[in-house]
Parts: structure tokens; sequence; C-alpha cells
């Protein structure tokens, strides 16, 4: 049986960082946004290419686009030092929302990356209606998919040379998250 959201599972052991923030991204955010963006580790996690401008990441905040909530960033000090959002899906797949996380270089493995998914997996299950949170991961990097399996995502598959990186093809896990409701057996179909 699939694993879902539990509200305790995924508060249980983790430790938010004094003065953290979590926020609707805003334009004023523009700046933030791309410095963190334009980090080596936090764009070898992603998809985006090098050398993002603030006129692009401008472009991408105002547009919106498919997103369910607007685009949380994680503020510490005054700096953004982390960024999520969900981007729901349309049609007979508006019940599932595609996540997207990262964290700053320098700030990564002290709980922002937890405190933005509890964030976002509470908007999602409690408040935008979302019963199923896709998302893809670089199989490498484990540190997040430790952080995903934590709250109860499961590993649906492979996906071998999704995406270029670094000079060579790297391959993806294929990971989601279903609500309570649609990890009970359905009546009438047999095993």
């Amino acid at each position: 049986m699939p694993s879902f959201f539990s509200p305790e599972r995924l508060a249980s052991g983790r430790h938010r960082p004094d003065g953290l923030t979590l926020r609707a991204a805003e334009q004023r955010d523009v700046a933030g946004i791309t410095a963190l963006a334009n980090l080596p580790l936090y764009r070898a996690g992603t998809q985006r290419l090098p050398f993002q401008s603030e006129e692009a990441t401008a472009r991408w905040l105002s547009a919106g686009g498919a997103a369910a909530s607007p685009p949380v960033v994680a503020e510490l000090g005054g700096q953004i030092v982390g960024i999520g959002g969900l981007h729901r899906q349309t049609g007979r797949r508006q019940h599932v929302a595609v996540l997207g996380l990262g964290v700053h270089d320098g700030f990564q493995r002290r709980g922002i990356g937890a405190a933005l998914l509890n964030a976002l997996l509470d908007a999602a299950f409690n408040w935008l209606q979302i019963r199923r949170v896709e998302l893809t991961v670089f199989a490498d990097n484990a540190g997040a998919i430790s952080l995903y399996e934590g709250v109860g995502f499961e590993r649906e598959g492979l996906l071998r040379a999704y995406a270029f990186r670094d000079g060579a093809y790297a391959d993806v896990l294929a990971m989601a998250l279903l609500a309570p409701e649609l990890c009970e057996p359905t009546a009438g179909i047999a095993d």
C-alpha cells in the first residue's frame, strides 16, 4: 500500500532554524531568488541553466503560470535561503501538483528544506484540495531523497538520462505522496 500524507509524520523530528521566515515570494525578492538560482549546488539539483538573469526571474515570478499557490521563499537574516512551489496540473489531473524545492548551497541540512516542504504539503492537502504531490529528484541527491522519503514520498520509477547536467546525462527518480483517502482499498476491485 502506498505511503500517504500524515501531518504527524511530517512534523516529527524536524528542527526549524531560529529566525526562519516563510512567506509568499514578491517582486522585491527578484535579486535574492536570482542569486539563489545561480548557486552551483542549487542549480545542479534543478533543471535551470547557468546565468539566470534578474529579468528572467522577474518574468517567471510575474507569470505565476500553473502554480497552485505563490512560490514560497525561506528568509533568514534578510537573505533568501530557499524557495519552493506547487504547480497544479489541469483537466483530469487537477488533483495533482508537482513540487519544486531548493535550498541555498550554504544553508543545506539545517531544516530549511523540511520547513518549506512542511508548509507546501500543508497547503496542498489542507487548503488546495490537492490529493497527489509528485516530484522528480536527481538520483544522486541523497539528502533530498532522504527528506522526501522521511515524510512519506515513495519512489515510483527511475527516469534514465532524464536531463543533461554538468556535461553528462543524469537519471532522476519519480516520487509521489498521496492523500490518505487515495490509499484506501477500492470496493469491488479484485486483487
